[in-house]
Formats: structure tokens, C-alpha cells, sequence
């Protein structure tokens, strides 16, 4: 599977995953992937905060930017 596959099939995982949270609160959204996902609460924090501040267009650029660099994980460590 190619990386634009495996995003495709991240957002159908994410979308699917939130669907059952009930309010958009970053807390209830941060324990649904601490629980359901296997996110650390650190790491779930971060990813939301990345969304929330960023938003899709600077993150999909981003993703290609890393996707062209071949870096698979990042610095941070997550």
C-alpha cells in the first residue's frame, strides 16, 4: 500500500473513531484515542493541537513534504 492509500485509510479510521464521541471536546476526543486508538495522552494532545493549530492545508503539506523526504518519524519522537 502506498503512503496515499494508507492516508485515505487513516481519515476513514479517524472519521469513523470520532463519529462516536459525542461533542468535539479536545478532552473527549484525546481519551477516544488514548482508548480506542493506543495513543499515548501526550501524544493524542499533540496530535489534536496539531489539527486544531495547523489545520489540513499546512498539514497536507507537510505529510507531502515529509512523504518526499522519507521521513517516516519525526524528531519529536512520538
Amino acid at each position: 500500500m502506498n503512503a496515499v492509500e494508507n492516508v485515505a485509510g487513516l481519515v476513514e479510521e479517524y472519521d469513523t473513531l470520532f463519529q462516536e464521541v459525542r461533542g468535539r471536546s479536545a478532552d473527549s476526543l484525546e481519551r477516544k484515542l488514548v482508548r480506542d486508538a493506543e495513543w499515548t495522552p501526550e501524544a493524542a494532545e499533540h496530535l489534536l493541537r496539531l489539527a486544531r493549530d495547523y489545520g489540513s492545508f499546512m498539514l497536507r503539506n507537510a505529510l507531502a513534504i515529509s512523504l518526499a523526504l522519507d521521513i517516516e518519524d519525526g524528531e519529536l519522537g512520538f
